[in-house]
């Protein structure tokens, strides 16, 4: 049986996670979400893991739940849907809080779920011909699980349009939406990739989830005495570490630090 999840280490400590399932447009069935899911949570405890691309093999990069699964789920037992909706949630969940940054190429199309894992990753790409929609209200649903990602990728009131109207987002219009950080041509979105993980992957490995651990903790706290004490707190903690530490001496010493040598 062909692997629903190819597994690739382009360059040392870059690992690629590719959907594969291109002939159903890489829909996610019960074993690719499982897949994506071991993979990400595995890959965020291996300490020779630096950063993680999110891809996919074929034309299109996610067309989101596969139907006839969502089709079957919704004619059997409640708890058995929930649980299956859970599955996906937890991916989601995985993915945006792994302590190893997420970088998606979004090489075509990316419906519902897949519009989902790519506002799940830090950072998306897309090429070109990258396109996202929320198909779910035309097929008598709503876009609910992956909420929370792209509202938090696309802010309140662009999601109220899209969740609406299930339009297509072309990859200009999603660059300008804070939903793509990039659109590149087609034949450069692989070496694009691979260029922005190696600028992630010389920051601290620890600093990196600690980065992503803030961002989370000062999203939405306002400014102030209390956030600032956190905030001062953070950095002194961080501060005495022996990474802090090595990083600091290394950059007065003009030497390259000891997680890069």
């Amino acid at each position: 049986m062909t692997a629903t999840l190819l597994e690739s280490e382009p360059v040392p400590g870059v690992v690629r996670l590719a959907l594969n399932r291109p002939a159903q447009r890489n829909a996610l069935d019960a074993a690719l979400v499982a897949s994506l899911h071991a993979a990400v949570l595995a890959h965020g405890a291996r300490a020779a893991t630096r950063v993680l691309l999110i891809a996919a093999e074929g034309t299109a990069f996610c067309a989101g739940a596969d139907l006839n699964a969502m089709l079957a789920s919704g004619r059997g037992s409640r708890e058995a849907s929930v649980a299956d909706a859970e599955r996906l949630a937890h991916l989601l969940l995985a993915l945006r809080d792994c302590p190893k940054p997420s970088v998606a190429l979004v090489q075509g199309a990316a419906f519902g779920g897949g519009m989902g894992l790519a506002a799940a990753c830090d950072v998306a790409l897309g090429s070109e011909a990258a396109r996202f929609r929320l198909p779910e209200v035309q097929l008598g649903l709503v876009p609910a699980v992956i909420s929370p990602f792209v509202v938090e990728a696309i802010g309140l009131r662009q999601a109220r349009r899209y969740f609406l109207s299930g339009e297509t987002i072309e990859a200009a219009q999603a660059r300008a939406l804070g939903l793509l950080h990039a659109v590149v041509a087609p034949e450069a979105l692989a070496a694009e990739g691979l260029r922005l993980a190696g600028e992630i992957a010389r920051g601290g490995p620890h600093a990196l989830g600690e980065c992503k651990r803030l961002i989370a903790e000062v999203a939405h706290r306002s400014p102030g005495a209390g956030l600032a004490g956190v905030t001062a707190e953070w950095l002194a903690r961080l501060r005495e570490g022996a990474e802090a530490q090595e990083g600091i001496g290394a950059a007065l010493a003009r030497r390259t630090p000891a997680w890069l040598a």
